[in-house]
């Protein structure tokens, strides 16, 4: 017997070398493996079956798995393994790889760190959390176990630094997304879209992949002080494309122009001789423009102001003062309407007999001349 024993080639291992076990025992912290050809058993800690953290062994391996390993140590009774080292040393080349081509893979969120996220792609690989999104997220709590769509952005491996992005993959089918709609969109176009952003200036819109701008003017025909006294993001919007320019990107769009206009129809809203009301908006030398609807100004002009004889329009009226007009003429084509405050007011009574009044004096008035020139007259005798 112990000849045949003898017989038997049994391999004395050393550190470094590369082995294929399979799993006879799963605990909580570490696994127990069989290796051919060996007298000893080897284990593989907790801390060696993965590049992330695990809560137990058996998260990673399970009895039958058969495992690519590497000794770490050799002890009297047992073989310290490691499979994450052998699996980093399998992926290098694979990450290298990706990183020279920028080839786009996926991989499973393996777990949810301060400042971003680890996926073990045989080594730890970290996405930081300004690289998972194009915009702000808040809790990536919900990232874990998830898969995504990857970048490698940074590979050293001497540092065994491997730092990955899901934000440069969104970026680049966004910007081929946006590509394909510059060269569909068409200026004239109306379309829906939603309202991404508001600025100062105006509001970005979203068209199914490409964003436009609507400046404050094209917000509305009435005047806005800010985009946000009308709108808010998130909104539904119907815009209308105004401008495209492929070369920067741009795109021009309005919202007002997709609504009626302020003079459409004005001859019926605004008929000769109808009475409204309305607010004195600019005051000029020559007259006063008063908005009787929202975007719609007509003319009073300085001799329809006021039955007296005026030198400004300042002198009887102010900006912003609510007044009474009447329609004296309507100009569709021209946008133009001519008013009338005078005509609303009566005119001062007209004084066209200036007669003297009579008085009991005793004498007329022919009897005071005629006594005027008898005197002057026996003035010149002497």
């Amino acid at each position: 017997m112990s000849e045949e024993l003898n017989d038997v080639e049994v391999r004395n291992f050393e550190e470094g070398d590369k082995v294929t076990g399979t799993v006879t025992s799963v605990e909580d912290k570490q696994v127990y493996v069989g290796i051919p050809d060996s007298k000893l058993d080897g284990v593989v800690p907790i801390s060696e079956l993965s590049n992330v953290h695990i809560e137990q062994a058996s998260d990673v391996a399970s009895v039958g798995d058969t495992l690519d390993l590497i000794v770490l140590k050799v002890e009297d009774d047992v073989l310290v393994l490691s499979k994450r080292k052998i699996d980093a040393l399998q992926s290098v080349d694979d990450i290298k790889a990706k990183f020279e081509s920028g080839e786009v893979f996926e991989a499973v969120v393996n777990d949810v760190v301060k400042g971003g996220l680890v996926v073990d792609l045989g080594v730890r690989a970290f996405v930081p959390a300004s690289l998972v999104e194009d915009h702000f997220v808040e809790d990536f709590a919900s990232y874990k176990d998830q898969t995504l769509t990857f970048k490698v952005v940074e590979f050293e491996p001497e540092n065994n630094r491997v730092i990955l992005s899901h934000r440069a993959v969104v970026e680049a089918e966004k910007s081929g997304k946006k590509q394909e709609r510059l060269n569909e969109i068409k200026e004239g176009d109306v379309v829906e879209g939603t309202v991404q952003r508001l600025t100062s200036f105006g509001a970005f819109v979203d068209m199914n992949g490409i964003d436009g701008l609507v400046h404050i003017s094209q917000i509305s025909y009435q005047h806005i002080a800010a985009p946000s006294d009308v709108l808010e993001e998130g909104q539904s919007v119907k815009v209308k494309v105004i401008g495209v320019d492929p070369a920067n990107e741009r795109i021009s769009l309005s919202i007002k122009a997709t609504q009626p206009g302020p003079w459409d129809d004005i001859s019926e809203k605004a008929p000769v001789g109808s009475v409204l009301k309305g607010k004195v908006a600019r005051l000029v030398t020559f007259g006063a423009f008063v908005e009787i609807f929202p975007g719609v100004e007509g003319l009073v002009h300085i001799s329809q102001i006021s039955h007296q004889h005026i030198g400004t329009p300042q002198e009887v009226l102010k900006e912003g003062q609510e007044i009474e007009v009447k329609v004296l003429d309507v100009n569709e084509a021209d946008k133009r309407l001519s008013l009338s405050i005078k005509e609303l007011t009566e005119a001062p009574a007209e004084v066209t007999d200036y007669e003297l009044p009579e008085e009991n004096t005793g004498f007329q008035l022919g009897d005071l001349i005629g006594d005027k020139l008898k005197n002057l007259k026996t003035t010149d005798d002497k």
